[in-house]
């Protein structure tokens, strides 16, 4: 079975999100993430809504705060039905285990617990940005493999990361350990404000478990075309 990119679904409506989905297949399952500027603004009726059409939500919403916080807020979030979310790694590991106990507890008896996964360094964040914000003085990778490994025994599934870090979480993690990458860009396209960006080719010979695309494909003027040319490559289709 091909695997589905996952459609960053960056808008600020439903109405734009109806307009933005009429351009593709009624009968097409797809899988797509809900940030906060989407959330925020529709609520939790836009992940209802999504899932009634049939689609895989990935709930992008990066939870950070006490670890009590955090658990009744995943709780709420796994009764929506998301098939995957996330946490910022540096809210420790406490916090990430009362993460998953959340999505454990909001899971409805014998139902599937979303997947979920933590944040380590955003991919718009450089090394110098992380030194100088955060001072984190060692290496932005070592602290990417550091975040990956307190995940990992936190018991979560995987991290967000850039694809050019995923062949050194596997390493230091295990290979099934998830790793979804954003700031992945068809060659030649705009960057926007990624900063390390790799191609759906790429990402799959690197060994990303789950990819993000979102402006390649939803200001693409054929947006079906173009999320089939992505989802291709990233299949190892026509290479």
């Amino acid at each position: 079975m091909s695997q589905r990119p996952i459609i960053a679904l960056d808008f600020s409506s439903k109405i734009e999100v109806e307009a933005f989905l009429a351009k593709f297949p009624h009968d097409e399952s797809l899988f797509v993430k809900v940030g906060m500027e989407l959330f925020y603004q529709e609520g939790p009726e836009i992940v209802r809504w999504l899932k009634s059409l049939g689609h895989s939500v990935f709930l992008d919403l990066k939870l950070h705060d006490i670890p009590n916080t955090v658990e009744k807020a995943m709780t709420g979030l796994a009764k929506l039905g998301v098939d995957m979310t996330n946490v910022h790694a540096a809210g420790g590991i406490k916090m990430m285990k009362a993460a998953k106990a959340g999505l454990e507890k909001g899971t409805k008896s014998g139902g599937e617990v979303p997947v979920l996964i933590a944040v380590t360094q955003l991919t718009s964040t450089s090394e110098a940005e992380m030194q100088q914000d955060q001072l984190i003085q060692v290496p932005l990778k070592e602290s990417v493999l550091h975040y990956a490994k307190c995940a990992q025994d936190a018991g979560l599934s995987g991290v967000v990361c850039s694809a050019l870090e995923v062949e050194a979480i596997h390493e230091a993690t295990s290979k099934d350990f998830v790793c979804l990458t954003p700031g992945i860009r068809p060659s030649g396209s705009d960057l926007g404000d990624q900063k390390r960006v790799v191609t759906p080719r790429e990402a799959r010979k690197i060994g990303s478990t789950f990819i993000v695309v979102g402006r390649p494909i939803t200001k693409a003027n054929i947006p079906y075309e173009a999320y089939q040319t992505i989802k291709n490559e990233w299949n190892g289709e026509n290479l």
